[in-house]
């Protein structure tokens, strides 16, 4: 899977978007470089404008999202006494919570490295986490092996959460057909949905994510979309799903509700501790005989073949150029190195005709219907209905769609403008986050 999709955790939202072009308005006042027009990498990491259009550097040729990944660093990422201190007094807060009660937190667990590591990390701590496995019917067995190791020599429960295929067969293929980006995020959704379904029946305050700073803070933008957003979700398996989604765990505001009044906590431990992906693999191989998958997320079979297949043929994104730029930006990585990796293949060519017969067997189709997908142009997230969308909010205003898309390719360029817009949404009785994903 991706990065975690819970309130305090770093993930791709509409106002990590607006943030990118703000900090892009001010730069340009402080010798940052826009380019859209040459070719420029950056001098740190190796993002460059192919993968984000709107990239920006500074005089020394430093990406923002290097300086992003800066910023996230110095809010979230507690190190020494700080960061032990801070560790200890959750620790101490979860145990109090699960006095008396057979579990004190849970745990998303899909045999990575990052959850995998979590797990390890709350067995020497002490604490008795329900570990929640979500199977969307595309583990490997690899994975399978590897999250049987971990919870039986750490001692743990494990609870699967098997999701009807039928109905996620279909919504995988709506995404296919609707040619967005961010085909995973109806997994990153459905297993938000499913671990605050689990702690709110087991009355359980704590939740541990694997989310964090130094493997996963970078990502351009546009690469994603808004995990949380349950109406996208619905609007396009609306106009390309065939099958009716009696039991796909949304994450409704209904749901939302009741974690926020059961004032349920997601914690991410790994930024409070020394965390390199290196020693992490090391000490699960060595202490519960886990065994790497040769590549990030490469735990599920379907995350593999979207990833080095889907992705860059008909998207033209390589995520192991953001993977990789996150381990430069941490110190875990030299960017000859990442340079060097991401030049070879990202995996080996048999495997890779082995998933896509796979995939396209599991899905269902035929290897034509897949490629005629596949040769699809590519559309937005925001053609269809979005969640906080005021074209959603007020259908009657969509035909003025167009005009607005004209308005924001001015605005983006003036900040005074932005500014204006956003003090009239607020005048308006609009909420920002309204204006947020719209103007972006």
């Amino acid at each position: 899977m991706r990065t975690s999709p819970f309130d305090n955790f770093t993930e791709t939202t509409s106002l990590q978007l607006l943030n990118v072009d703000l900090l892009s308005s001010e730069h340009d006042n402080n010798n940052i470089i826009i380019n859209s027009t040459s070719f420029m990498q950056c001098s740190q990491c190796i993002l460059d404008v192919n993968d984000d259009p709107k990239i920006t550097f500074d005089e020394k040729g430093i990406c923002n999202y290097c300086k992003s990944f800066d910023d996230q660093k110095t809010r979230y990422i507690k190190e020494g006494v700080e960061g032990e201190m801070l560790l200890d007094e959750k620790i101490n807060e979860i145990k109090k919570a699960g006095d008396g009660k057979k579990y004190d937190c849970l745990i998303g667990l899909s045999g990575g490295v990052d959850s995998s590591y979590l797990a390890y990390v709350a067995k020497q701590k002490g604490l008795r986490p329900l570990c929640i496995h979500f199977d969307n019917s595309w583990n490997s067995e690899l994975a399978v092996r590897n999250i049987h190791n971990i919870v039986h020599k750490l001692g743990f429960d494990l609870s699967t959460y098997v999701i009807d295929w039928e109905e996620f067969k279909d919504l995988q293929l709506a995404y296919l057909k609707a040619s967005v980006i961010d085909i995973e995020v109806i997994t990153d959704h459905a297993i938000t949905a499913a671990i605050y379904q689990i702690a709110l029946k087991h009355n359980l305050k704590y939740i541990l994510d694997g989310q964090n700073v130094v493997t996963e803070a970078v990502l351009p933008t546009h690469w994603g979309w808004m995990i949380k957003d349950y109406i996208n979700i619905k609007s396009i398996h609306k106009n390309f799903g065939q099958r009716k989604l009696k039991s796909y765990p949304f994450f409704s505001g209904k749901l939302r509700r009741a974690a926020h009044n059961a004032a349920i906590e997601v914690v991410c431990f790994l930024n409070w501790i020394p965390y390199t992906k290196k020693e992490a693999k090391k000490t699960l191989q060595e202490e519960l005989d886990w065994v790497d998958y040769g590549g990030k997320h490469h735990e599920n079979t379907w995350t593999r073949f979207f990833q080095v297949y889907i992705l860059p043929k008909k998207f033209g994104v390589d995520k192991r150029k953001a993977h990789l730029s996150n381990l430069i930006c941490s110190g875990q990585m030299t960017r000859d190195e990442a340079l060097s990796e991401i030049a070879t293949p990202p995996y080996d060519k048999a495997l890779l005709e082995q998933d896509k017969k796979f995939v396209i067997k599991k899905l269902g189709l035929s290897e034509q219907e897949f490629d005629k997908i596949m040769s699809e142009p590519v559309r937005s997230h925001k053609d269809f209905d979005t969640e906080g969308s005021l074209f959603h909010y007020y259908p009657i205003l969509k035909p003025l769609r167009p005009l607005w898309n004209f308005l924001k390719s001015i605005m983006h360029s003036n900040k005074v403008l932005l500014i204006a817009l956003l003090n009239m949404t607020l005048l308006m009785g609009l909420s920002t986050e309204v204006f947020v994903i719209e103007f972006n």
